[in-house]
């Protein structure tokens, strides 16, 4: 069964742009590099306050094992990296969901 890991993160403003490409660079190709995940999105937030800056990072992982492996083999070094670079301007908030099942438009 796929599991669904998020990772909701929110952000100074002043960081954005940058945080932003850094992820589509850098981290989210880091991040898949594992080979524990399926695919991944990044996605940003709607009808936020004003100056809020929230963006969620959802990573299909294979599975529960895989999400395991993640999580102990690369998590740690990968949030290292992360909270380097913006130490002091993000807030992170990481869920897991399971894949009950999947629905896809036929036509």
């Amino acid at each position: 069964m796929q599991v669904i890991y998020n990772v909701t993160v929110s952000l100074d403003p002043s960081v954005e742009l940058d945080w932003l490409n850094w992820m589509r660079v850098t981290h989210i190709p880091d991040v898949m590099a594992t080979g524990c995940f399926l695919e991944s999105r990044i996605s940003k937030m709607n009808n936020e306050e004003p100056g809020a800056c929230t963006y969620a990072m959802t990573y299909i992982a294979y599975s529960q094992d895989h999400l395991n492996t993640y999580q102990q083999e690369h998590a740690a070094r990968l949030q290292v990296d992360h909270k380097s670079k913006f130490d002091g301007k993000f807030a992170a908030f990481r869920s897991t969901l399971d894949v009950i099942e999947h629905f896809k438009h036929e036509g």
